[in-house]
């Protein structure tokens, strides 16, 4: 939408607003101390801010109404701009909006008590200015004068139209925060002392404190100068990590962190000190309810750290105050109008990548390098606050907390703001009841999913907040503990938050804290492949090829020893682990999911196979394999039992059908645990059922998590079940990725929302998708599948570099590539052509060694495509089977198992982790059966 547009737009309601606005500056001329161009200035923001909202609130009925007048000849201009003008002339009458009061009873109502509000808090605005304007020199280092400009809308409103405001004077920048601010004092008093000595304290803004209310220094943005600079910047956010951590703080977003330079400043520190509910029952079993309780009362809880969102809309994107990166987030889909200045304009969700936020210390920060220093920072601040308790000095400085006043954020903005555009949408405001009962239902779901409040009467104080266009706010003071609404109800038990969070301090596990900082690092990027910032392992000399079954055994029966030494287990006979993990939404650090990429049913698999090639005389028995063999589906099973149930009671969104996360990656495991000695064919019929739906829902055309997946663990059920109904569904894959590709000139390419041109490699690109078709076109002889396969194959030829001899990163240009999931290892996997195995194994050579250990992007799943290329006779010049098997061998021996970004962190992930370098490990013997994991083996018969 331009600027001309959104001005057309905005005067359809300028009816309403002119005389309001009228008001407010009738008002504004009574204010004391306030000058004639500082009311001019209070005005014009109001009026911008006004315009802004209401537009929001009111496009979709405008656009409705506009083709509703198109299709009933009530437009009569003879082009479509020449409507689009005519139908906002109309609109710009008040009979037109009154009219609309018979379709929408309640729409001017609502849009008067938004204006009203609106001019309220700015009003009251107004007034604190005057007032205080000889204070705010405690801020400024000057006289503030004359107030120039005002920028309301800084964050969501509450409280009746409030929100935070930027004012600029002729002395300075001050911020009014519409909210108590004596925790600000509180909080800047107590790091005064965490920090004495530092050259580069951590800090908040200086502070005013009011009466409710309360001004702020306005921090500026800056990148920092120098690495000098980022190593502070960076040890820094340890340092806030460790007092967060102490003080129970969250909802520490990337708006809520500002990079000054060498100093990360904490702009809005107003939930601390917060009640924290158990984490309800996740229905996967006690182990998975260990783990998951565990982690959400670590730092995790703090909004800090690096992870990926889940929710609708934002799903994937890091708005964490360390993350964020660009070019590491998806575009998020936002609704726009589309073609504005003509009669044909609608409302669409347009995909936009996300604006990078001020908590960032540099244009392209690489959190890879500095992020020793977060440890760091955090271990150094939390020594600090240790002393300070053992020498009796903590309490007293946490006890002048008790009776500020703290936001609890029980439901994160994007949960109401769409609930928010639902109850302004044109049903919402046709049938209101209906729509505010539809509201409270699924805010009760949502109370009984995270636990949070769930009265009916607070509920419909909720709602009526978003009617307005306010979020709701809960409050507390710490002292207290129960949640206090906006509206005056109280609700939750009454717990003293400051003796509770010093007792939760005395009795953290800081390595479990270290741990999961270290985790969430993976959580910052899209991808954790062979990254330049990890640092090459480097052979430390020719591999050595003596007793290489026995080292190969030994190896083996340690990771799977480390395994089960690292298993959370339940006394329901249920076992489970915590890792970073990667599912639809990007890598996060949870319990396990039920998925063949990073969750339970691949780590069944290994165990299963270990178990199977000790009995074979192949690996060297380990006590506990069958024991938590048995726990590991037990929680599999619970998990996908407990998923399904959801989807048939809610409107849970289907889960994904990839190969390797999904429903496609779950009903394979199924297939191999049945091949490898556990009745399991059940379960993957079961799981079969949900594939229709999933299909449907499919949000991209990949192996890993899309449509694509779906196709070869079905095919492999219809051949184990001799039901052709499996096949049929995985025709039907095929034909929505046919419908979906773009050929031209005989190549063929996949769009998908993180990649709109298309992309190559195996897991997200044209290489995986080729293979699953070319799978399907052999088991149905259909010659349309294996036509668009080798168009596939023909798109992933551009990408090859003939000057590097390898492929392309079309992620990041300039770059090769040689993986599994990217380049030249999947590419290689998958071909039918010997050229094209013969290039991929030297690079893969070349290219794809060193990183790391797994089987997704290090040297074990190179390893499976040089296997396969000395199989066909087109390996490398020297490789032999030994010295393949010695080096890898050697390099696990040396540099110990070594999965990624999160280096430090146990993950026993069969494609990420070490789960996956032990299964190739049992692979390796010359006699072992074991299906790949890489293409998808049907198992041992």
């Amino acid at each position: 939408m331009t600027g001309t547009e959104v001005g057309e737009l905005d005067r359809t309601l300028e009816w309403l607003v002119g005389p309001a606005l009228d008001r407010l500056a009738g008002r504004l001329a009574e204010v004391a101390d306030l000058g004639a161009a500082e009311a001019g200035a209070l005005l014009s923001a109001t009026r911008g801010a006004l315009a802004e909202t209401l537009r929001r609130k009111v496009v979709r009925v405008l656009v409705l109404e506009l083709h509703g007048a198109r299709l009933t000849g009530r437009l009569t201009a003879p082009d479509p701009r020449g409507r689009w003008d005519e139908f906002l002339r109309r609109a710009a009458e008040p009979a037109f909006w009154h009219d609309l009061t018979a379709h929408y009873p309640h729409l001017l109502t609502r849009l008067r008590a938004v204006v009203d509000n609106r001019l309220g808090a700015a009003l009251a605005l107004a007034r604190r200015f005057a007032a205080d304007r000889p204070l705010l020199r405690d801020l400024l280092g000057t006289d503030p004068g004359e107030l120039r400009e005002v920028e309301f809308g800084q964050g969501d409103s509450h409280r009746g139209g409030h929100t935070v405001t930027v004012l600029r004077c002729a002395g300075g920048v001050v911020v009014h925060k519409p909210r108590p601010m004596e925790v600000d004092r509180e909080l800047a008093r107590l790091l005064a002392v965490l920090t004495e000595g530092d050259d580069r304290p951590i800090r908040v803004p200086r502070a005013v404190v009011g009466d409710g209310y309360g001004w702020a220094e306005h921090v500026e943005h800056r990148h920092c100068a120098d690495d000098a600079e980022l190593d502070a910047f960076y040890r820094g956010l340890g340092h806030w990590l460790a007092v967060m951590r102490l003080v129970s703080g969250t909802d520490l977003h990337a708006e809520n962190i500002i990079a000054c330079g060498p100093v990360p400043v904490v702009v809005d520190c107003e939930s601390v000190f917060t009640p924290r509910p158990p984490h309800p029952p996740t229905g996967a079993g006690e182990a998975t309810d260990l783990v998951a309780e565990q982690l959400t009362g670590t730092v995790l809880r703090t909004g800090l750290l690096p992870g990926r969102g889940s929710g609708l809309g934002w799903r994937g994107v890091d708005g964490s105050a360390m993350g964020g990166l660009p070019g590491e987030q998806p575009a998020i889909g936002l609704p726009d109008l589309v073609g504005a200045g003509t009669d044909q304009a609608r409302v669409a969700i347009v995909p936009r990548p996300p604006v990078p936020a001020r908590n960032l210390p540099g244009p392209r920060p690489r959190l890879v390098r500095h992020w020793p220093r977060v440890v760091a920072g955090f271990d150094e601040m939390a020594a600090r606050i240790t002393g300070l308790d053992r020498e009796g000095r903590l309490e007293p400085l946490l006890a002048p907390f008790a009776d500020c006043v703290v936001r609890v954020v029980v439901r994160d903005t994007e949960a109401y703001a769409e609930l928010g555009r639902m109850l302004w949408h044109p049903a919402g405001l046709h049938d209101q009841p209906a729509a505010e009962e539809r509201a409270r239902a699924l805010l009760a779901r949502h109370s009984v999913n995270t636990r949070g409040p769930g009265a009916p009467e607070v509920h419909r104080g909720e709602v009526a907040d978003l009617l307005v266009g306010d979020v709701p706010v809960f409050t507390t003071t710490p002292a207290e503990g129960f949640l206090r609404t906006g509206g005056g109800l109280v609700c939750g038990p009454r717990v003293d938050q400051v003796r509770l969070a010093l007792e939760r301090w005395r009795t953290a596990d800081l390595a479990l804290e270290r741990r999961i900082t270290h985790a969430a690092l993976v959580s910052a990027y899209l991808n954790q492949g062979a990254r330049p910032e990890l640092g090459r392992m480097e052979a430390a000399g020719e591999p050595d090829a003596t007793g290489l079954d026995g080292r190969r055994r030994a190896l083996a029966a340690r990771l799977v020893r480390e395994l089960a030494a690292e298993a959370v287990r339940g006394s329901d006979g249920t076992a489970t682990w915590f890792a970073p993990i990667l599912d639809r939404s990007g890598w996060q650090t949870t319990p396990l999911t039920p998925d063949l990429y990073g969750g339970t049913l691949g780590v069944a698999v290994l165990l299963a196979a270990y178990r199977r090639e000790v009995a074979a005389g192949r690996a060297d028995p380990v006590a506990e394999v069958e024991e938590l063999l048995a726990g590991t589906v037990a929680t599999a099973r619970r998990t996908q039992v407990w998923w399904a149930d959801q989807a048939r009671h809610t409107r849970r969104r289907p889960d994904p059908v990839g190969s390797y996360i999904g429903l496609g990656s779950q009903i394979w495991c199924w297939l191999v645990l049945d091949r490898l000695g556990l009745p399991a064919v059940e379960d993957a019929v079961f799981l079969a059922g949900q594939v229709p739906a999933a299909l449907a829902a499919s949000e991209g055309p990949d192996v890993v998590v899309g449509t694509a997946g779906a196709i070869v663990p079905l095919l492999l059920l219809a051949e184990r079940t001799g039901e052709t109904r499996y096949a049929d569904l995985a025709v039907e894959a095929g034909r929505r990725l046919a419908g979906d590709a773009e050929v031209e000139g005989g190549r063929a390419r996949w769009p998908a929302p993180t990649w709109p041109e298309g992309i190559g490699g195996f897991a997200h690109g044209a290489t995986g998708i080729g293979w699953a078709l070319a799978r399907l076109a052999g088991a149905t002889g259909e010659g349309a599948f294996a036509e668009l396969a080798r168009g596939a194959a023909a798109y992933e030829e551009t990408w090859y570099d003939p000057g590097s001899r390898a492929w392309r990163d079309p992620r990041e240009p300039g770059s090769v590539v040689a993986a599994w999931c990217h380049g030249a290892v999947g590419i290689g996997l998958a071909t039918a052509d010997p050229d094209v195995l013969r290039r991929a194994a030297a690079s893969g050579l070349r290219d794809g060694t060193g990183w790391t250990h797994t089987l997704c992007h290090g040297d074990l799943g190179t390893w499976e495509l040089l296997v396969r290329a000395l199989d066909e006779g087109v390996a490398p010049d020297g490789v032999t089977r030994e010295g393949l098997d010695a080096a890898v061998l050697g390099s696990v021996e040396e540099h110990g198992p070594t999965t990624g970004l999160a280096r430090e962190v146990y993950s026993p992930s069969m494609m990420s982790g070490s789960g996956g370098i032990a299964y190739q490990l049992l692979r390796m013997h010359p006699g072992s059966d074991l299906p790949s994991v890489l293409l998808l083996g049907d198992g041992p018969r």
